[in-house]
């Protein structure tokens, strides 16, 4: 039921460069160590037949036809191309191979070792690869370095690069081609959540718009004995502190999920936006906070207040980290401390971003004036863990997307603050809020889990074409 998290292991097809007068014992080393390299990463790898070409590498053009030709029969069998330099290779053989290939592709080159610089032991895979970068420069074939220049397969440094790749390859795949449910009109006090629909399908990514009587529609239409409903009620009552809240309550929260499922369902949707007041108050009696959290938890992206913008970095943080994404105000100082905000909303944060289950309650900002009507937020505290804040903007026609990097802490807030917080630590916050406000980007941040700028960025300018903000 929706679309579960994406895995982590990848699936990488190896290619292996080469230049004549080098010993083909190389070549031979070298598909032994990226196989190595690969499975203790945890990830596939797909090896062209050694007898494929010369000592199963590709030195020229028709070789490269060759291996172009094996890869077509792998087509939508692997998320990336690891180019593999055991010597300085050959950049004519290796655009023939890869021009068509349709994914990121990672350039590796071997170093060389003091002591073994005789004809019969250099490599040059140094010089090499930038080579072979010049040429797929040259025929605008967008390809992947990382740090170092050279590196060996089998170290700890490439183990780390594939990781950065497969973060890579998972964020570009996921963010070519998908589909947000957009549930309800704008709200009409927030405009700071507008978008350009067109904007957004240039990029690959389509809304799909369902009107709130819609929903209310299904949800009237569900019995509240349906085997849907009662499971789906019980699952929420598993899922975090439900003690408090109505039994009617619990069965419409209930309804209001399956609807949501089936819309994802129906529609094939990867992500939802939805408008969550004043309506769902208003006729329903309920927030839908919970049942957004519980989303993210199963892998469909869920941002509210129709911020569709923010559906689009969550899902990339999602991607990148394989684990869960947030949506989030920028809402409050930190005492003095310039470099710290309280990050927070009503409760649509995954479970497991919390740091223990939180507790359902009747949204306050709703029971002021109707007490009542707004059960459904989870409130509660995000976790400390390093994470990525990111969001973008659709102007003029184009994505523009940001990045910079924090560090939830375990900083208390105290008990009477209502909703689900945290506080972050931003290196140099001031500058950046700045930037943010005076670059036309909205009050909500989406965060993920870890240091994810490196991947991200790779993805988002290189491959996806988005305008990027790096906010350091």
């Amino acid at each position: 039921m929706g679309q579960p998290f994406a895995s982590a292991r990848a699936t990488f097809a190896l290619f292996f460069g080469n230049r004549g007068f080098f010993p083909a014992d190389l070549i031979a080393g070298a598909r032994d160590d990226l196989a190595k390299a690969v499975a203790a990463a945890g990830h596939d790898a797909l090896i062209p037949p050694v007898d494929l070409t010369r000592y199963g590498a590709v030195e020229t053009r028709e070789e490269g036809r060759k291996y172009a030709a094996w890869l077509a029969e792998q087509a939508g069998h692997y998320d990336g191309v690891i180019l593999s330099m055991p010597n300085f290779s050959d950049e004519n053989g290796a655009i023939a191979a890869l021009q068509d290939c349709g994914v990121p592709i990672l350039l590796q080159a071997y170093p060389d070792e003091i002591g073994k610089m005789d004809f019969e032991h250099r490599r040059d895979s140094y010089c090499g690869k930038f080579s072979i970068a010049d040429v797929f420069h040259q025929y605008r074939l967008p390809f992947t370095m990382l740090e170092p220049h050279v590196v060996h397969p089998l170290s700890a440094a490439f183990g780390q690069n594939l990781a950065d790749f497969a973060a890579i390859c998972r964020v570009v795949k996921g963010m070519r081609r998908f589909s947000i449910g957009c549930i309800g009109a704008r709200t009409t006090a927030f405009k700071t959540v507008r978008f350009d629909e067109i904007a957004l399908q240039k990029a690959g990514i389509t809304v799909e718009t369902f009107d709130l009587s819609d929903l209310f529609r299904r949800v009237e239409a569900m019995p509240d004995s349906a085997a849907r409903v009662v499971d789906r009620r019980d699952r929420l009552a598993g899922y975090t502190n439900c003690l408090k809240v109505p039994g009617d309550k619990m069965l419409t929260l209930a309804k209001v999920g399956v609807a949501i499922d089936d819309y994802v369902d129906e529609f094939n949707l990867e992500s939802v936006a939805i408008r969550c007041w004043t309506e769902m108050q208003a006729v329903l009696g309920i927030a839908p906070c919970v049942l957004l959290s519980a989303l993210n938890d199963r892998g469909v992206v869920a941002s509210c207040e129709i911020d569709i913008c923010s559906a689009v970095t969550m899902r990339a943080l999602q991607l990148a980290s394989n684990k869960p994404a947030a949506c989030l105000d920028w809402n409050n100082n930190y005492g003095d401390d310039l470099d710290k905000v309280i990050l927070f909303h009503c409760g649509p944060v995954a479970q497991s971003l919390m740091t223990a289950k939180g507790e359902v309650t009747d949204h306050k900002m709703f029971a002021k004036g109707n007490p009542g009507c707004g059960w459904g937020s989870n409130e509660g505290r995000i976790a400390a863990f390093p994470t990525t804040l990111s969001n973008c903007k659709t102007e003029d026609g184009k994505l523009t997307v940001y990045l910079t990097e924090g560090e939830f802490t375990q900083d208390p807030i105290e008990a009477e603050y209502f909703g689900c917080a945290g506080v972050c630590r931003i290196d140099g916050l001031q500058k950046k809020l700045i930037r943010l406000a005076q670059g036309g980007f909205r009050h909500h941040t989406t965060v993920g889990v870890g240091h994810l700028t490196l991947p991200l960025r790779e993805a988002f300018e290189r491959y996806l074409g988005y305008d990027l903000v790096d906010l350091g």
